[in-house]
């Protein structure tokens, strides 16, 4: 299709008619069928590595969420052009990028990154290779999050960052640097974030560069270099790059996020009679995590991969019944982060205790989401201990209606959400703004779900 108008070339993702809270009832058993937006990691990557490439790239079902907005204005500051091609309901959905080979401009004013960790710490690691100084700030929550993980690996590889305190915090300072050094990093934590940033320095590096993780993270950055033509090797839980490889233009499509899908998922799970289908959701193994956990609860749900270009993508079907408590944690926790909050709320609504642990993780995200959870579900009538790294939930009881906070945070708000659904009167869930920056869209299938 032909590009919108020059004007429309950088409107970003509309959130004028954001609610500043939720209200929410108990709903009957439901049976729908639906599409989530596209996935939040790999629209960020998407991006980016298309702004490295060596051509032009287009990216179909672009998640148009203000933390992916964020990267696209971001590369667009380091002198990438990223035109717009198509809008949707909710903002930008189809882009065209001319990538520069990895050859970026310095940009003449600092770089915001929003809410996004993902942009602050992956642009991190191109900027660790390039010959400036840029500086990296964003929102109150983002700065409150430890940048300290990436720029510990970072140093090593010749770049200097400088950020606030002990956990080097944003605004963060990054002079980079040519001659960039490949290293061998053990890293303390499984974190798909980490690992990307240390490849991404590694691409511009002369020599091998890997990372060795605790447990498998998930594997998009690599997925995605391998689309574009870019090698890597894994060992277990070892990956490896080779610098002075450029990605091959190519155009991607993003599937949608399992992650958005994981809140429409448990409401039917935990439902008797309710049936859902939710159509073209990436189906990544190493996000998959929550569908196997549920159907370790008792879920009544099965994956269909329809097709596999670079991320794996079909549908999710789910009977809805009863559910069971079960035990979190391991290797299994990289593999779901994201969805526990809505996990948690699943382990409310079954019989028995849901005990989730090895979380830690949780404490520095945009809140703190052990916390968080915790709090909420207590105010709903829930039996909740916490624990320095996870939860033991206590299921069963009926959900009262309360008004909690979503402490600014998207995946609470949603997860509250959908606990509300099972509560006996209204719940409102406050401060729920902050759901534009992952799924545009969800108050609308909310509010339909309700009637």
């Amino acid at each position: 299709p032909p590009p919108l108008s020059p004007d429309m070339s950088a409107s970003p993702p509309s959130s004028s008619s954001a609610p500043s809270q939720f209200k929410v009832k108990s709903v009957s058993p439901f049976t729908a069928e639906l599409e989530v937006p596209g996935d939040k990691s790999i629209s960020h990557r998407a991006v980016m590595f298309a702004g490295l490439s060596n051509g032009t790239c287009e990216i179909d079902g672009f998640l148009p969420s203000e933390d992916c907005w964020c990267t696209v204005e971001a590369m667009r500051a380091l002198g990438v052009q990223i035109d717009v091609l198509e809008e949707g309901e909710h903002g930008p959905s189809k882009l065209r990028v001319k990538g520069n080979s990895g050859r970026f401009e310095a940009p003449t004013e600092p770089v915001y990154c929003g809410n996004s960790g993902t942009t602050m710490r992956l642009l991190s690691g191109i900027l660790a290779a390039q010959p400036f100084e840029t500086e990296l700030h964003g929102d109150a929550s983002l700065t409150r999050r430890p940048m300290d993980r990436i720029a510990k690996p970072l140093r090593q590889m010749g770049a200097e960052i400088e950020g606030r305190g002990d956990r080097c915090t944003a605004p963060l300072k990054i002079r980079g640097t040519a001659e960039i050094q490949p290293i061998h990093y053990e890293s303390p934590v499984a974190s798909a974030q980490v690992k990307s940033a240390i490849l991404l320095a590694g691409m511009f590096a002369n020599g091998k560069t890997s990372v060795t993780e605790p447990y498998l993270s998930r594997d998009h950055t690599e997925r995605m270099l391998h689309y574009l033509l870019v090698k890597t090797v894994r060992e277990g839980n070892t990956v490896s790059i080779w610098g002075g490889q450029t990605p091959e233009s190519r155009d991607l499509r993003v599937p949608g996020d399992i992650s958005s899908a994981a809140f429409w998922i448990v409401a039917a799970a935990a439902r008797p009679k309710s049936r859902l289908r939710v159509r073209n959701v990436g189906l990544n193994p190493t996000r998959s995590g929550i569908l196997h956990a549920l159907i370790r609860m008792g879920a009544r749900l099965n994956e269909c991969i329809d097709e596999e270009n670079g991320e794996p993508v079909g549908s999710v079907e789910v009977n809805g019944g009863s559910l069971r408590g079960i035990e979190i944690g391991g290797d299994e926790i990289p593999k779901l982060i994201d969805e526990i909050p809505i996990i948690a709320v699943a382990g409310a609504l079954a019989e028995g205790k849901t005990v989730i642990r090895d979380a830690h993780e949780l404490r520095v995200k945009e809140s703190d989401r052990i916390s968080a959870v915790a709090e909420n579900l207590r105010r709903m009538g829930v039996e909740v201990q916490e624990f320095a790294d996870g939860m033991e939930i206590t299921g069963g009881a009926k959900l009262q209606g309360a008004t909690v906070d979503s402490l600014g945070d998207h995946r609470i708000a949603m997860a509250f959400a959908i606990a509300g659904l099972y509560a006996e009167g209204e719940t409102i869930v406050r401060d729920v703004e902050c759901v534009n920056t992952s799924y545009p869209g969800f108050e609308a299938e909310l509010k339909q779900l309700i009637g």
